[in-house]
């Protein structure tokens, strides 16, 4: 793969000890990743904005981390984001997600993986993802499962997540590219640089098949 659209600010050359510490904390917990965050590095501004707005909606917040986290994998897959679809979110997986739980996402409402919550949640991801439209059964399903305030910051959250896929997919910006040798929420089978080349060489690679738009927002 060639070099990344907009050069990495290397952290090496920062003197903000904030912005090192905030880039040692994605090389070791991740989500985000320290590459994406060296884009953002460019205008600090945005580099906290993200890092304030994903640690305030992602990580804490009024909803549950495990349903936010499988939405964002949700649309990691729909907008074929492979530097984020190749993440996990360790406190998720803390919370009892495990790796079968991200492979019938596309399918979700078919799957037995998922509870009413979960798929009222990816319903919500579904929609905003594709521009689907939705109609008081779809509210009344999701009002059945979360409150409001639960209902604001899921959708915020997807549409946020959605943004920056969009935007990191067009930048080729992989993973093990700065701060490399650490694996903080690497997806299984994606810990190094050569474990990554091999997982994305393989016939199963979740990136080989294009998403086809869903048909319902229901």
């Amino acid at each position: 793969m060639s070099g990344p659209r907009i050069s990495y600010v290397d952290p090496a050359a920062v003197n903000d000890t904030q912005m090192l510490a905030e880039f040692e904390r994605c090389a070791k917990v991740g989500t985000p990743r320290p590459e994406s965050q060296a884009i953002r590095a460019h205008v600090p501004a945005v580099f906290w904005s993200f890092a304030n707005s994903w640690r305030d909606v992602f990580h804490t917040g009024v909803a549950d981390h495990a349903v936010k986290e499988l939405c964002r994998t949700y649309v990691s897959r729909s907008v074929m984001c492979e530097y984020c679809g190749n993440q996990r979110s360790i406190k998720a997986a803390g919370q009892g997600l495990v790796e079968d739980d991200y492979r019938d996402l596309l399918e979700f409402e078919k799957s037995v993986r998922y509870d009413e919550r979960q798929k009222a949640a990816l319903a919500y991801a579904e929609a905003i993802t594709w521009d689907l439209p939705t109609d008081d059964a779809f509210w009344a399903r999701l009002k059945g499962q979360f409150s409001e305030a639960e209902i604001v910051e899921i959708g915020y959250f997807i549409a946020l997540t959605m943004g920056q896929q969009r935007w990191l997919r067009t930048l080729n910006i992989e993973h093990h590219q700065i701060l490399a040798g650490t694996d903080g929420s690497m997806a299984p089978g994606f810990e190094t640089e050569e474990a990554l080349r091999n997982a994305k060489a393989s016939q199963d690679y979740w990136a080989k098949s294009a998403p086809r738009p869903p048909e319902r927002a229901a």
